[in-house]
């Protein structure tokens, strides 16, 4: 075994870690390995992962079932081209999400991340108009979302305020405001309504020559956790289609049983003309994503000419081993325990949040504790530190980091915003464990700087 002080030495050396400022940030910590709900780093020491490994990890690290079915997948057919092939693996997989998706996405597009199945869905969207006679020009996203790093996904997400550098190659994006709520909101009517009226004036100057508008559903994620009401996503989607514009539904990280239902579409009643599958698909164990759509968008490319047809592939598109673990995930997704544990993590996550606050969830003790905005959705909790500055790049956040790892839990801010996302598998001890934490760090007056 390689020593940790070896693999630092050659980590510096040759790696370049994501959304990371190596000048500036400590040494990364070496795992060895993973079990359920827990990380063991080569010192022996060990954390509880909050945040699902950046929402990929639904049901724990190295879960059983999921390890086993890549096996025995390995030893049959580890990879295939999928243009002119196809194999069991991707044929189920693709049935399967048919039959839980909202009524009529039945067409799975295959690819291997979350910003590659935006990247499809624009394209497709784009296409699709043009194989009828219609060069439609203009997408609609909302301000604050985040939709993957790839040149489109970074032009549907550029009111996220990641993309500077890239300002001038992003493409032209109509950006529309984003009504984020929180719990015992009271402004919640106004801001849905200020939204809607900005989408009807966007769809009356546009409508014609409308693409599509692309939202992430219930939950903006990187964009700090912003959340919206299921009727303000109907509403949206009703609008739409009245208008005859596509919606693109990015559920990528809502997706697979985050907002308490199996997809955040589904919480809402929506069914959307595209919607974008990654992170939970594979249950965290292989890079895998889906783009789905409904039988019109994909018979809009069926013809005798290829000029019509889709151009658009990835070597690994529908791997076998990704597929087969996306089916083993399924299985343990739709289990009754996997629905009575999202029930639980949300229960934890409420009875918490009533607990700082004392006087409601919008009351003045929460304030007094340093915490603003409590919101929830499904096993997803959210609040911001009051007086910490806001944004991404907020100092506070890395002071948080720091303060949560050395209490042996991985909770990575969003500047500001402490939220916990955890995989299905969590204890209540350890859940409880993250909410002491988030306690302690509102009553230190000092991390806020």
């Amino acid at each position: 075994m390689i020593p940790a002080e070896t693999l630092l030495a050659l980590d510096r050396r040759h790696l370049w870690h994501p959304f990371t400022q190596a000048a500036t940030a400590p040494d990364p910590i070496v795992v060895r390995s993973a079990r359920g709900a827990t990380l063991t780093a080569a010192d022996g020491r060990t954390y509880v992962d909050l945040i699902s490994s950046w929402w990929v990890t639904l049901h724990g690290h190295a879960e059983p079932a999921i390890a086993a079915a890549i096996a025995r997948q390995a030893g049959e057919l580890e990879q295939v081209i999928f243009a002119g092939f196809t194999h069991a693996p991707a044929v189920e997989l693709a049935a399967r999400l048919a039959s839980v998706l909202p009524p009529g996405l039945e067409r799975v597009f295959f690819s291997d991340d979350g910003s590659t199945s935006v990247e499809v869905a624009l394209k497709l969207a784009w296409q699709y108009w043009r194989n009828q006679g219609q060069a439609r020009t203009r997408f609609a996203a909302f301000e604050g979302a985040y939709h993957g790093d790839t040149l489109g996904a970074m032009s549907a997400g550029q009111g996220s305020g990641f993309y500077r550098p890239f300002r001038e190659l992003l493409l032209p994006i109509d950006l529309l405001p984003y009504p984020a709520t929180f719990d015992g909101d009271p402004d919640v009517e106004a801001t849905e309504a200020a939204s809607l009226a900005a989408l009807d004036d966007w769809l009356g100057r546009r409508g014609d020559s409308a693409v599509a508008l692309i939202m992430e559903p219930l939950v903006q994620g990187a964009g700090g956790m912003r959340m919206v009401r299921p009727g303000f996503v109907r509403a949206v989607a009703d609008r739409l289609a009245a208008a005859g514009v596509l919606l693109i539904l990015d559920e990528v990280m809502t997706g697979f049983g985050r907002t308490g239902a199996l997809f955040a579409s589904l919480k809402c009643g929506v069914a959307p003309d595209l919607i974008c599958l990654s992170k939970g698909l594979s249950g965290g164990f292989l890079p895998l994503a889906a783009t789905v759509c409904k039988p019109a968008i994909y018979e809009a490319f069926l013809g005798g000419d290829f000029a019509r047809a889709f151009a658009h592939g990835h070597s690994f598109t529908a791997n076998p081993l990704g597929c087969a673990a996306g089916l083993a995930s399924l299985d343990l997704l739709q289990a009754p325990a996997t629905a009575a544990r999202l029930a639980a993590i949300e229960a934890v996550h409420r009875a918490r949040l009533a607990g700082l606050v004392q006087d409601g969830l919008a009351g003045a003790g929460l304030a007094q504790a340093g915490l603003t905005r409590p919101r929830i959705c499904g096993t997803i909790a959210a609040v911001d530190f009051a007086g910490a500055g806001g944004g991404y790049h907020a100092e506070v956040g890395q002071r948080l980091k720091a303060f949560f790892l050395e209490r042996g839990l991985l909770i990575r801010p969003l500047g500001p915003v402490v939220y916990l996302l955890p995989p299905y598998c969590i204890s209540e001890d350890e859940l409880h464990r993250a909410w002491d934490a988030i306690d302690e760090a509102a009553r230190d007056t000092d991390l806020r700087g």
